[in-house]
């Protein structure tokens, strides 16, 4: 078995530099240096995935937890006002242990047991698991050398923070196994299981990779759009003729179905058939194929039929209680858009037209969701209008020769949204990682409450700004500086910024009950004052 320490050894090496190249040279080493049984584990722990993407399991360990760990191991609490520019969790648990000069008890720890001890964790439930899961993390913690320890912690909170992330690791796959690159991902995108990639592509080579394919409830990564500004946009940069569909603000689903068995999995490949008893009886009562993989929109409806935005449907998902109530309260409808494989037959690399037109002869009385084929700009926008007026988001434009392309975001699809601005303060910022290391990112915003004058926490971004503009930001912010607490540097308002946004939704998590939703920073304000930045009162009449 191969030793732990490795393992941070290389995190930290790969935290030091952003060179790509570099990265994939350390990692391919580091692969080839692994027993066959621990390849899996120890490339998905690299980018701080414990578990495959479509595997259930969670770890489920609260930052209280991590504390309470810490001071049983030191004695003492951990003071973050004692550490010194902690950017992350993580950090902060070496430079604590460090300080308090923690001594490491037990033999030195081994990848595959710390694997199977995150394992145990994951695994128990019921009375007594808290219990049981704070000594196991404990244990962990007290036999890790405080760099050890920072690397637990982060994958206990899955943010690795070490510049690397799925397609760099895919790199190196290739360069260790001495594979084709397009081979190694194009394996990844029909598993979702790049541990598993990696051990095969290692051990079994190119043989094993030709192997693995498409498979009933397996959940396939989903194909992702690039933006374009509007019609005119999507028409000057499609290279052929292309469809322009409904964009819904629902949630994307990818629907497996074998005989009377049907599957549901959500954008992230989470299992939540459960939470949709309405749609798997829909599925498995009107699709005509035995065996499809299908990919669809659930959208939440309002008692006049009208669409109800994101945050509503998503009270549906991952639900496992009260089901019969949350489908009275929360009605929701499926929309279909594409088939992947249909009774033997796989569709991912036949042209989107062919895929359409196979939805329409299998979906049965399933709705598919609305499109055109533009002939110009002005037929486009009034398709926009009219998606619109209905109370959706915007229009998704897609290549009609294109091939289904799992976990690529490519120039194939275009998502078309009208975009909203609106002038918030920066009121917070987080430590940067990786190219942003040194520098202050992640801005916490604020709208302006009306009623009391006080600013209102709305949302975070580390979009829209250069790296030039993060130093510039970051030595701005320092100037203002109020407090630190975990990471995050509190600041007296002062920069006015100009953010666009895709909507507002509902968000216990905020004060002001409401959230930005995918936010960037398009502009500085210097012209404003924080007196003049946007009222919570209008972020809650655009949810």
């Amino acid at each position: 078995m191969s030793l732990f320490y490795h393992l941070t050894d290389l995190g930290d090496a790969l935290a030091a530099t952003k060179k790509k190249l570099v990265h994939r040279a350390l990692i391919s080493e580091y692969l080839k240096t692994l027993p066959p049984d621990e390849i899996a584990i120890a490339a998905r722990l690299l980018i701080g995935r414990v578990f495959p993407e479509s595997d259930p399991r969670i770890l489920n360990i609260s930052g209280s937890a991590i504390d309470r760990a810490l001071e049983q191991i030191t004695g003492t609490p951990l003071d973050w006002n004692a550490i010194e520019r902690a950017v992350d969790v993580g950090d902060a648990v070496e430079k604590w242990l460090t300080l308090r000069q923690h001594q490491v008890q037990g033999e030195p720890l081994q990848v595959l047991e710390v694997y199977q001890a995150y394992e145990a964790i994951a695994q128990d439930t019921g009375a007594g698991s808290q219990e049981r899961k704070d000594a196991r993390l404990r244990e962990l913690l007290a036999r890790a050398t405080p760099r050890q320890a920072k690397y637990i912690v982060k994958h206990v909170v899955r943010d690795m923070r070490v510049g690397v992330g799925e397609g760099t690791l895919l790199d190196a796959i290739a360069e260790a196994s001495k594979l084709p690159s397009p081979n190694i991902r194009r394996a990844n995108q029909v598993t979702g299981d790049v541990g598993e990639v990696a051990r095969i592509a290692l051990t079994e080579g190119e043989f094993g990779l030709a192997r693995l394919s498409i498979q009933i409830f397996v959940p396939l990564k989903p194909m992702l759009a690039q933006t374009a500004d509007d019609v005119a946009d999507a028409f000057a940069k499609m290279e052929s003729k292309f469809a322009l569909e409904y964009k819904f603000d629902g949630a994307r689903v990818q629907i497996h179905k074998r005989g009377d068995d049907v599957r549901l999995y959500s954008r992230q490949l989470s299992d939540i058939t459960d939470s949709l008893p309405e749609i798997v009886d829909q599925v498995r009562r009107e699709i005509h194929a035995r065996e499809a993989i299908i990919e669809g929109e659930v959208i939440a409806l309002a008692s006049d039929g009208k669409p109800l935005a994101f945050q509503e449907v998503m009270r549906r998902f991952g639900r496992e209680r009260e089901i019969e109530a949350m489908q009275r309260g929360v009605p929701v409808r499926l929309y279909l858009f594409d088939v992947l494989l249909s009774d033997g037959a796989i569709f991912l690399e036949r042209p989107n037209a062919e895929r359409w037109e196979k939805l329409q002869t299998i979906r049965g009385d399933i709705d598919a969701v609305e499109r055109v084929v533009p002939n110009d700009v002005a037929e486009g926008e009034r398709f926009l209008k009219q998606a619109r007026s209905a109370g959706h988001e915007g229009l998704m434009a897609k290549n009609l020769a294109s091939p289904y392309m799992p976990g690529e975001r490519g120039k194939h699809w275009l998502k078309i949204k009208p975009v909203i601005t609106l002038d918030l303060a920066i009121v917070g910022a987080e430590w940067g990682y990786g190219r942003r290391t040194g520098w202050l990112s992640n801005v916490h915003l604020a709208a302006r409450d009306e009623t009391t004058g006080k600013l209102v926490e709305v949302g975070r971004t580390f979009k829209g700004l250069t790296d030039a503009e993060f130093k510039s930001l970051t030595e701005k912010l320092l100037a203002d500086k109020i407090s630190e607490t975990r990471g995050t540097v509190w600041v007296k308002p002062s920069i006015v910024v100009e953010v666009a946004f895709n909507n507002v939704q509902r968000s216990p998590r905020y004060p002001g009950g409401v959230a930005l939703r995918l936010a960037h920073i398009i502009n500085f304000r210097p012209d404003k004052s924080v007196g003049e930045i946007e009222t919570i009162q209008r972020l809650q009449e655009l949810m």
